[in-house]
């Protein structure tokens, strides 16, 4: 697969991102604890919070990976495949659930909301084609997180700023792979340059179909999507809502440049006809 390269600068490379393997993941929480640490991401005070046996609950300011516990009844999804080795989140007999663990993060969007939304330059786009913000540069205005189609981006309470995930922006300018990637024990979480990625995720779509995963799709791989595809995507075993994601994102920004062309056609329009009849009156006196 080839994938058109963006340049952002003379210092651009070739698009780099995640793709996150849902079925293997196991909910260990490594990369959440990789990601804090390397990030020196606070504390966000984790502890039972009634959503299963998920401790962290979202993404946020103090979190900027996720490991989402997802419990599906076994009377709502009729027979499961059962297959050793592939993979597959699957419950056997006598069980009542069905597991899925799926570790969530920030999007990288090609079309982001969030860095279009900035008035102060705070984020940018790397030379990695990633969305990164700069702190130093942020007013703590807060006009990024609605525009998140994800609610990915956050600001934090200490000192108002908004924070997400930069994927490792500082490892990746040493040539080494984001904390969370490195830190997963099962490779759920994968790092490279995107073209392969969705070379390699659409064949392992192909593999869990093949083993009667009907449901595995793709999430944020197609470059027709709302956000004109992500940075960081993902293989599903079911519906994105299952997993508490939108399943038609959409960036609330894109057509802000078409809506205010589209305005200004209007008023100048507006302004002829009333020159126009203000010239007609006139005559008619």
């Amino acid at each position: 697969m080839t994938l058109a390269v963006q340049t952002y600068g003379p210092e651009a490379r070739a698009r780099r991102g995640f793709f996150t393997d849902t079925s293997v993941c196991i909910g260990c929480k490594a990369c959440e604890v990789a990601c804090k640490e390397w990030n020196h991401v606070p504390d966000d005070n984790q502890g039972f919070s009634g959503h299963s046996y998920d401790n962290s609950v979202d993404l946020g300011a103090d979190r900027w990976r996720h490991v989402a516990f997802v419990e599906q009844p076994k009377e709502q999804l009729g027979p499961i495949p059962s297959a050793p080795g592939n993979g597959l989140s699957t419950y056997q007999d006598g069980d009542s659930l069905r597991w899925l663990m799926a570790s969530d993060v920030c999007k990288h969007c090609t079309h982001a909301g969030c860095l279009d939304a900035c008035p102060t330059g705070a984020l940018f786009r790397t030379e990695y084609d990633t969305v990164v913000v700069q702190s130093d540069i942020c007013n703590g205005c807060g006009y990024c997180v609605p525009a998140c189609p994800f609610g990915v981006i956050d600001k934090r309470e200490s000192d108002g700023k908004a924070w997400k995930c930069t994927l490792c922006y500082d490892r990746l300018k040493d040539d080494k792979e984001p904390a969370c990637a490195q830190a997963c024990p099962t490779n759920s979480i994968q790092y490279g340059e995107l073209g392969d990625l969705r070379e390699r995720a659409e064949k392992r779509l192909a593999q869990l179909q093949g083993a009667g995963a009907e449901k595995a799709q793709l999430y944020l791989a197609d470059d027709e999507d709302g956000v004109g595809g992500a940075g960081a995507f993902f293989l599903l075993l079911d519906d994105p809502e299952v997993y508490g994601l939108p399943p038609d994102p959409i960036d609330p920004t894109y057509d802000v440049g078409t809506t205010w062309g589209a305005t200004a056609a209007a008023a100048l329009a507006l302004g002829a006809g009333v020159v126009a009849a203000a010239l007609l009156g006139g005559r008619g006196r």
